[in-house]
């Protein structure tokens, strides 16, 4: 069965927080997901636009989301492609879905003139990490990621 890639719709947006909770329990927090359907809205349908979202169909159903955002690079002067999340439901993987969308989004770096596409990883995902590396991708070593978040957050901001 063939599937289709499109842009997010409106109307999409419950089935992509489906999603996103299914790859938050694959990623082992299934309770971090805080999103709402509203918030998911507002990020793909505001204005401006906070998110992107590519959505893989298949029967019509949306079995696929690769939810992304611009990021920019000082070093490069330009800005990037950043991949929050990349998700294929287990009944719809092996089928290319999660390959064609990668190529999608490196189309789109491409042709916006983006200078980066880049995303993370869980160190412990062997399988998702074999996959990005067989399509190009490096890891970056040097990097770790940093985040200041809920509480922490609030108390950086307090000063």
């Amino acid at each position: 069965m063939d599937f289709l890639l499109r842009g997010v719709r409106p109307g999409d947006e419950a089935r992509v927080l489906e999603l996103v909770v299914e790859l938050a329990v694959y990623e082992r927090e299934p309770d971090a997901v805080k999103a709402s359907v509203a918030d998911l809205t507002a990020a793909f349908f505001g204005v401006p636009a906070a998110a992107e979202c590519l959505v893989a169909e298949l029967g019509g159903e949306i079995v696929g989301i690769a939810l992304h955002a611009r990021n920019f690079s000082t070093w490069t002067g330009k800005t990037g492609l950043y991949l929050e999340d990349l998700y294929v439901s287990p009944s719809a993987r092996g089928m290319g879905i999660g390959r064609a969308m990668l190529v999608e989004l490196a189309r789109i770096a491409v042709a916006r003139g983006y200078a980066r596409f880049e995303w993370s990883v869980l160190d412990w995902n062997a399988p998702a990490i074999r996959f990005y590396e067989s399509l190009g991708a490096r890891m970056m070593d040097e990097w770790t990621v940093m985040r200041v978040d809920g509480e922490g957050l609030r108390a950086l901001a307090a000063g």
